[in-house]
């Protein structure tokens, strides 16, 4: 049996908004393109995760109701996750190793700098920056996610919207 995270940071956010607090800002046009370009990608692949969990923040959960609605996921396997914004490694890792083990694959979706940090904590060759709306594939042997972080992944992958 084996685990696969999917780390996935936000789609692009706008910032035509001047009044509104920073969980509240949504995506820009972009942003909900990219994330239905992304989620699409998973669905051609047949990659989909048994649960999604969003930090509450507009944009986040926004990328994940496009993933999860993309995907033809239940919104009963969205789960909001406070912790996750702004987040940080320690607390997500935290969330991921208090998952169920019932879930084969998890998908998060986070923030920078947390997003980034997360995928480094795993990844043979540290990134600068995950894209927005970017996605880090890893997948583990085992099947427990409570000491995931601890883990090195037999396989990892990166995708984000301009990737070719």
């Amino acid at each position: 049996m084996s685990k696969t995270l999917y780390i996935v940071r936000h789609a692009k956010s706008s910032w035509d908004y001047d009044d509104i607090s920073d969980i509240d800002r949504p995506l820009s046009t972009r942003g909900i393109n990219d994330a239905g370009v992304m989620a699409g990608r998973f669905k051609a692949k047949e990659e989909l995760p048994s649960l999604l969990i969003t930090s509450p923040a507009c944009r986040a959960l926004h990328t994940a109701t496009i993933f999860a609605r993309t995907m033809k996921i239940s919104c009963e396997r969205l789960v909001i996750e406070e912790r996750i914004y702004p987040g940080s490694l320690n607390e997500i890792l935290n969330v991921l190793e208090n998952t169920s083990d019932k879930y084969e694959s998890v998908m998060i979706f986070g923030h920078n700098p947390a997003s980034t940090s997360l995928a480094n904590h795993f990844l043979k060759h540290a990134i600068d920056n995950l894209p927005t709306a970017g996605v880090v594939t890893l997948n583990f042997n085992g099947d427990s996610w409570k000491n995931i972080k601890d883990q090195q992944p037999k396989n990892e992958n990166i995708d984000y919207p301009k990737k070719s």
